[in-house]
């Protein structure tokens, strides 16, 4: 039976030889990794003759060339737009021969396979911290990553006591990750990978990343009370001390801007001498008989070094007879 469907084959190869027809690719496939879209197709079986490809795509209804009159069996199409379908093709050619197209219809953000993120470990207070990198996007005009594409990425991590089986679940939907609760000086394995959520998408895994974690080192419960109490009698001293400083402007200001006003010396001792009954409360009675006298109020300047002759200088002396003088006038 074997040896007989060799036998067809090889009358089929001859007879297409014969009558010039030129063999297709064989096995045409899309390998794509992290929409690094690579064409890749075997040579035709059974035939002796030099060929070259053409590969295309479909743009507007039209197919563009990609690659034209290559030897290799395979074609770079990761410049394709990234969004819904996209048909390709490839053919075989020969000097004055083509054959009939291989056709092949890929869907970029459906079908590429999402490679392992990167992930960083860094062990701290007996706990680990993680932090993950997006896959790059090769071919883009930009450092673009697949998170620029999937909206919806989010990472799933494993992680498990080195030597045992039974391994531990977390999602984390950030760029970096804490994992707690972990036994001290004891050496975990961790491996992660992206998930599409809204596509229900899985990439690859990481490969394991074993790290020891460190002892617990947060301090005792009294070390935090006494920071606590001193941070506190510190905030208090700074806000007194705003206060005071505050405090002392604002007299200083108070002086400068609105200076309180005294009596004159001389004025005070005399109304000490002959004190007078003022009532405020009681209304003024208006009387023809009333009489009033004018109360001259006289500043002296402490100056000694000014000329004390002028009319508006007075001494003490001279000030209180004046106003001895009004009295007994009245």
């Amino acid at each position: 039976m074997e040896r007989s469907f060799q036998t067809w084959l090889y009358s089929s190869c001859l007879l297409i030889s014969v009558l010039g027809i030129l063999p297709k690719p064989r096995n045409v496939r899309m390998n794509s990794v992290n929409l690094k879209n690579i064409l890749q197709w075997d040579p035709p079986a059974f035939y002796q003759g030099n060929v070259t490809y053409r590969a295309q795509y479909e743009s507007y209804r039209s197919f563009e060339d990609v690659c034209t009159n290559i030897i290799i069996t395979e074609c770079n199409f990761s410049n394709i737009s990234k969004y819904g379908e996209s048909k390709m093709r490839v053919r075989t050619e020969s000097v004055d021969e083509q054959s009939e197209w291989v056709n092949l219809t890929f869907c970029p953000l459906e079908d590429t396979i999402i490679g392992p993120p990167g992930i960083q470990v860094e062990p701290l207070a007996g706990s680990l911290h993680l932090y993950f990198s997006y896959p790059k996007i090769e071919n883009e005009p930009n450092i673009w990553t697949l998170r620029d594409y999937y909206y919806s990425w989010t990472y799933r991590v494993i992680y498990w006591k080195n030597g045992t089986s039974h391994k531990f679940e977390k999602n984390a939907p950030y760029d970096s990750e804490v994992l707690t609760d972990l036994d001290p000086w004891t050496v975990y394995c961790i491996q992660a990978q992206g998930f599409i959520t809204s596509k229900n998408k899985s990439g690859e895994w990481s490969q394991p990343i074993c790290v020891q974690t460190t002892d617990n080192e947060s301090p005792p419960y009294w070390i935090t009370i006494i920071v606590l109490i001193v941070s506190m009698i510190v905030v208090l001293l700074t806000a007194l001390g705003c206060f005071s400083l505050l405090w002392y402007f604002y007299r200083k200001a108070k002086c400068i801007f609105f200076p309180g006003y005294s009596f004159p010396q001389p004025l005070k001792e005399y109304l000490e001498q002959h004190p007078y009954r003022i009532s405020f409360l009681s209304p003024v009675p208006s009387s023809e008989s009333e009489s009033f006298d004018k109360l001259s109020i006289i500043k002296l300047s402490e100056n000694t070094e000014h000329d004390t002759t002028g009319p508006c200088n007075y001494s003490k002396e001279e000030l209180q007879q004046s106003l001895l003088s009004g009295e007994k006038n009245s």
